[in-house]
């Protein structure tokens, strides 16, 4: 089976990339590194320098006819999308509408996309949140990841091209970019590591659910191989964490404690998210094994590993 990732130099994907390819998979990776690195494309799979919204993706796809869509290249910053809409726009349903275009004209069969299990149901009524709960995002970036959901529904009824929309919590883990990612997880592990004062946005008061990227990426194997019909799948933990509590556990985690600055609330994004995963439980037989400890600990020992005064 021919798969094409998208986004597969980028923090998430290119350990989705490298599973599908140890799993016996005819693995692709297409990005434009504006904010994933080369170096994090596994060994021996084909790269493709390209923006999704480049009219080339569509020859390519012309000339390889992948079987299987595995995207996560996004837009993936909330703030930006408050900032400029129309740029989220572009990039994250523009982008997509390309690829999905050029696929269906030429062999695409499935696609796994990487959705948001936060941004996507607003303010929770009640928590944690399941797959029913009220989709009501707060920020464009939300508001583009439900579009998508949206338009991978008319090409599986209109062209039959099945889909599972995999609803992420806060994925965070190696190879995160504090730089160029949205995750305050590595942000915060590369504040401590360079001594400087760790920045809460807000309270420190507002939650997540944290999810492992090794456990992400097992979620997109299992997707992958689920045979059932097309749906949106929450992956997560089930268990939520204030930021002020995670920066306690990540200190703990690389061993170096600091002070602690409160800035503004950032516009868009929600006081809490939490998800529940019974449906991934049921369906696709996949469950979290990484505890926020663990994760947290591995996550340390990486970026201690990168790290250059």
């Amino acid at each position: 089976m021919k798969v094409l990732v998208t986004g597969g130099a980028g923090f998430i994907g290119s350990h989705v990339a490298g599973l599908l390819m140890n799993e016996g998979y005819t693995v692709h990776v297409l990005d434009d590194l504006s904010s994933g690195r080369k170096r994090n494309v596994p060994r021996n799979v084909p790269f493709h320098r390209l923006d999704i919204r480049d009219p080339a993706t569509r020859a390519l796809m012309a000339r390889e006819r992948y079987e299987v869509l595995v995207h996560h290249a996004a837009q993936m910053d909330v703030r930006y999308s408050v900032a400029d809409p129309a740029g989220d726009l572009s990039i994250n349903l523009g982008g997509f509408l390309n690829l999905m275009e050029a696929g269906r004209q030429h062999g695409l069969k499935r696609v796994l996309f990487a959705s948001t299990g936060g941004a996507i149901y607003g303010e929770p009524e009640k928590a944690p949140q399941t797959e029913s709960h009220v989709l009501r995002p707060v920020s464009p970036y939300g508001i583009t990841k439900l579009a998508t959901e949206k338009y991978l529904h008319f090409y599986a009824t209109q062209y039959g091209i099945s889909y599972v929309a995999l609803r992420y919590g806060n994925v965070y883990g190696p190879r995160q970019n504090p730089h160029g990612e949205a995750g305050v997880v590595a942000i915060f592990a590369q504040r401590l590591l360079d001594g400087l004062t760790a920045v809460i946005n807000g309270d420190g008061l507002q939650t997540r659910d944290y999810v492992f990227v090794r456990d992400v990426a097992r979620a997109n194997l299992a997707a992958l191989r689920y045979d059932g019909p097309s749906c949106a799948i929450n992956i997560g933990t089930g268990q939520e964490t204030s930021v002020a509590a995670l920066l306690a556990l990540i200190q703990e985690a690389v061993g170096v404690s600091t002070k602690v600055r409160h800035a503004p609330a950032r516009k868009g994004e929600q006081r809490r998210s939490v998800l529940g995963c019974a449906r991934a439980q049921s369906t696709l037989k996949w469950e979290p094994t990484v505890s926020i400890q663990e994760g947290l600990q591995e996550t340390a020992c990486w970026f201690a590993s990168q790290w250059q005064p």
